[in-house]
């Protein structure tokens, strides 16, 4: 918390009575609980605190009064309960069966339908759903599966269920990758965007995502940023509760610094993905460097570029509000390289 980070976020399925792990289709066919209305509550013998119609209303108050934020993780489109149960919508005509398309189901978690929007009613879900989250105390919402298969009326849905909910809420919109020809609309309508798919320890990944952020990096400024996704970093996937054994992050330590200053200098949002309990010295020295940290979160919100791309080194530059410059040098080669850098080339 001193050195910058704010929001502490649950991922997804914290409406599932049986979540054990990261892969639902080996454990559950759970139907969620959902309220009157067919919107999400938390699994009770998860979480006791939302007894009684509470939901995240405790925790929320909990980490507010630590200084922090709090956020939570949805899928696009309607819960499968909500649908077989028949709920109304609230302020609306029309019951989740009506607005409900059973065919548009995602592969791997498919316990969410998609929706309707013809009709207003799915506006008026969506509507009924960030007024509960805004009543719990949310002020971040990633949402799943609307930008790897790119759907705009669910985003547009949402950025309009927020700015009626009476609570700021940061809308960050997930999982890529994605094409820039959407970057005006995501950019007018989602704070944070995903433009890669998920990121993981690997060197590879890291490599190729260096070619995504600098052609992203146009599209970024105050209040819409696109994302790199996590920082996979220490201990991960803890007891094999994610998608690999469990492992200490696999990058080097050189690997991971080109990691946190990609993201610093993009700048992406920084989410950090590791076990904080067991972190080590090292990786909370890397994680609370506040001259790096001071580059992603420069006031002046500008983007970086990479101005300079050959023989495997990349240069990238960032205008800072006191109009100094940042500047990266990244070597992609495997090996040790020369380069020089003039005034001219960072203008």
């Amino acid at each position: 918390k001193p050195h910058g980070c704010q929001y502490v976020v649950v991922d997804g399925g914290w409406y599932d009575p049986l979540a054990h792990d990261n892969h639902p289709l080996t454990y559950t066919n759970a139907s969620f609980p959902v309220d009157q209305y067919g919107r999400l509550i938390p699994a009770g013998n998860r979480w006791p605190s939302s007894a009684g119609g509470k939901g995240f209303k405790l925790v929320a108050d909990k980490i507010h009064a630590l200084g922090l934020k709090f956020g939570l993780h949805i899928w696009r489109g309607l819960p499968r309960a909500a649908v077989e149960a028949n709920t109304p919508i609230m302020n609306s005509d029309s019951t989740a069966a009506d607005i409900a398309i059973k065919t548009e189901v995602f592969y791997w978690y498919p316990f969410f339908y998609g929706m309707r929007f013809d009709t207003g009613a799915g506006q008026a879900y969506y509507d009924s759903l960030f007024k509960q989250f805004a009543q719990w105390g949310v002020d971040f919402v990633k949402v799943d599966h609307i930008i790897d298969d790119y759907s705009p009326e669910y985003i547009h849905a949402i950025h309009q269920a927020i700015a009626k909910c009476g609570r700021p809420i940061i809308f960050s919109a997930s999982a890529g990758p994605l094409s820039t020809d959407e970057a005006n609309d995501i950019s007018a309508n989602a704070n944070m965007w995903r433009i890669t798919g998920d990121f993981w320890d690997s060197w590879g990944k890291l490599d190729a995502t260096m070619d995504i952020a600098a052609t992203w990096s146009v599209y970024a400024g105050a209040g819409h940023w696109p994302d790199l996704d996590i920082l996979p970093l220490g201990h991960i996937s803890v007891d094999g509760r994610c998608a690999d054994p469990d492992h200490q992050c696999r990058l080097t330590h050189d690997e991971q610094k080109s990691l946190v200053t990609l993201w610093s200098i993009a700048p992406s949002p920084l989410m950090v993905g590791a076990s904080m309990i067991d972190a080590d010295p090292w990786l909370l020295a890397l994680l609370t460097n506040d001259e790096v940290l001071a580059v992603n979160q420069d006031v002046a919100a500008n983007p970086g570029k990479r101005i300079r791309s050959r023989d495997n080194l990349d240069l990238w530059v960032k205008d800072l509000h006191d109009g100094s410059k940042a500047l990266a040098l990244f070597n992609r080669s495997g090996r040790t390289e020369k380069t020089e850098v003039t005034w001219r080339e960072l203008g």
